[in-house]
């Protein structure tokens, strides 16, 4: 059998499984990964990425923030492909209990997937930072300069920043899914963020897939590894 039937014959006799995915997951959306070569990393600004997308960064040039920020990190017209697709096809038949994503684009709950937990935060979702007001990304895109509430406190977007911590109560709904998982599929990350990789050390199971399209540190602990895109291996192991 090849890699990709093994994983179809996984897939089918499995009713409990977890997809642990990042960037990569997006790519085929359009939404560039941060750290491909025509990723964000690559791209020339002022400050690097990882500067700009940092707490300190946010508290100390705020306008430079959200230049950034609207620029390269919102894409509202991104549409679910095949992966997102499958994935949500897996969840409503019952197979898949949970998305665990470092990404913040909500693609996977506009593909209807229903158990989503989003380690990085969502850009689908800000708030004032002084009376807590919910705003959509509209009011984000709509805005110049640092967006502000009608109190006058300024619109933070409710994703992780570098120097931010996690939410625990995600990371620990995370580790509960993991940890009980017979199939674990991971796609699309490099697995080299922290601690969001670090997630995967729960799993116990003897069914752990890596779908991605270059190496991984993780690829000799694997019971399984396909290279190539995310969205057409888990489309055609799921049927869509």
């Amino acid at each position: 059998m090849t890699e990709r039937e093994i994983l179809k014959q996984w897939i089918d006799e499995s009713s409990n499984i977890v997809f642990f995915g990042g960037a990569g997951v997006s790519t085929e959306s359009n939404i560039p990964d941060f750290r491909s070569t025509d990723g964000l990393y690559n791209q020339q600004y002022d400050y690097p990425p990882e500067t700009i997308l940092s707490h300190t960064f946010y508290m100390r040039k705020p306008e430079e923030f959200f230049r950034f920020y609207r620029n390269k990190m919102l894409f509202p017209d991104a549409e679910p492909n095949r992966a997102h697709k499958a994935l949500a096809k897996l969840e409503a038949e019952g197979k898949l209990k949970a998305v665990v994503t470092q990404n913040i684009d909500g693609l996977h709950q506009k593909a209807g997937s229903k158990e989503v937990l989003e380690l990085h935060g969502s850009v689908l979702r800000n708030h004032c930072s002084r009376c807590r007001k919910f705003y959509g990304i509209d009011a984000i895109l709509a805005s110049k300069g640092v967006p502000k509430c009608d109190c006058g406190g300024t619109i933070k977007p409710d994703v992780v920043l570098y120097e931010e911590g996690l939410d625990q109560y995600t990371i620990r709904k995370s580790i509960e899914y993991i940890a009980n998982a017979e199939m674990l599929i991971i796609g699309g990350t490099s697995l080299t963020v922290y601690p969001a990789a670090g997630l995967i050390d729960y799993y116990n199971g003897n069914k752990l897939v890596l779908i991605n399209k270059s190496v991984t540190p993780m690829d000799k602990r694997a019971d399984l590894v396909i290279s190539g895109p995310i969205g057409e291996i888990l489309g055609d192991a799921a049927g869509v």
